[in-house]
C-alpha cells in the first residue's frame, strides 16, 4: 500500500523560483537509487535459502518488517525537516533496504522473467504518466482527491480479504490498485512542480527527497498490482 499521503507543505518566503527541471532531476535521481537499493536487496535476500526461509517461516518478524516499513513511511515528512539533506537520504536509502528485504518473496512466487518483463512495463507506465503530470495543464487535484479515497477504500478491503482469502476480493483490489497507482503518479508529479515552485534552491534537496519518496511508492505499488496481472507464477 501506499501510506504516504502527508505531503510537503509549500515553504513561504522563497525570493527566487528555481529550476524545476534541475529539481525533477534531484528527485528522479533519489528515486532511481531507491529503487535500485530495493532491487540489489531483494535479489540478495532471494539468493539466500536460510534467509528465505527465516523471513516466511517467522509470521512474526514478517509482519514486523511491514509495520516497520509503515512507521518509516509516515515519520518520513516530520524527521526529514529536523535532520541534514545526507542524513535524510540515509533514512530514505534504509527504508529503500527494508523494502527490498520484504519484496524478496516475490521471486519465491514469480518467475525472474516475469518479474523482469513487468519492471519495464511499469518504468514505461510510470514515465508517461510522469510526464502528463508534468506538463499537462489540467487541475489533477480532482483526480488526485478520487484516488486517495480509493487508496482509502483499497487498504480496507486489503486487509479484509487478508481473513475472507476471496479470489474475486483479489481480484478486483488488483485493478483498483492499478488505476488508483497511474492516477496518483500523475497527480503527485504535478503536486511536486508545484512545491518546487513554492521552495527556493536551498530548500530543493529536502523536498526533492519528499518526492523521491511518494514517486517511489507510487512506482512500487503499480509495479505489484500490474505483477497480479501479467507475473507468471512458479
Amino acid at each position: 500500500m501506499n501510506p504516504y499521503n502527508q505531503y510537503a507543505q509549500p515553504m513561504t518566503g522563497a525570493q527566487v523560483r528555481p529550476d524545476t527541471n534541475a529539481f525533477f532531476r534531484k528527485v528522479y535521481a533519489y528515486m532511481a537509487g531507491g529503487l535500485f537499493a530495493t532491487g540489489v536487496t531483494a535479489l540478495a535476500v532471494a539468493s539466500s535459502e536460510s534467509l528465505v526461509n527465516t523471513i516466511l517461516q517467522n509470521r512474526i518478524l514478517f509482519y514486523g518488517l511491514l509495520i516497520a516499513e509503515f512507521i518509516m513511511v509516515l515519520a518520513f515528512s516530520k524527521v526529514v525537516e529536523k535532520l541534514s539533506t545526507p542524513a535524510a537520504a540515509a533514512f530514505f536509502f534504509a527504508y529503500a533496504v527494508l523494502n527490498g528485504v520484504t519484496m524478496s518473496i516475490i521471486f519465491m512466487v514469480y518467475t525472474a522473467s516475469s518479474i523482469a518483463s513487468t519492471f519495464f512495463v511499469t518504468a514505461g507506465t510510470f514515465g508517461a504518466l510522469s510526464v502528463y503530470g508534468y506538463a499537462t495543464k489540467r487541475d489533477l487535484t480532482g483526480v488526485g482527491n478520487f484516488a486517495i479515497m480509493g487508496l482509502i477504500g483499497l487498504v480496507i478491503a486489503s486487509i479484509v480479504n487478508i481473513f475472507l482469502n476471496s479470489p474475486m476480493m483479489y481480484w478486483l483490489t488488483t485493478f483498483v490498485g492499478v488505476i488508483v497507482f497511474t492516477a496518483l503518479t500523475a497527480y503527485d508529479t504535478q503536486k511536486l512542480k508545484q512545491f518546487a515552485l513554492a521552495n527556493d534552491a536551498d530548500q530543493q534537496s529536502k523536498v526533492a527527497l519528499q518526492g523521491a519518496l511518494m514517486l517511489y511508492l507510487d512506482f512500487i505499488n503499480l509495479f505489484l498490482y500490474l505483477l497480479r496481472l501479467f507475473g507468471r507464477r512458479r
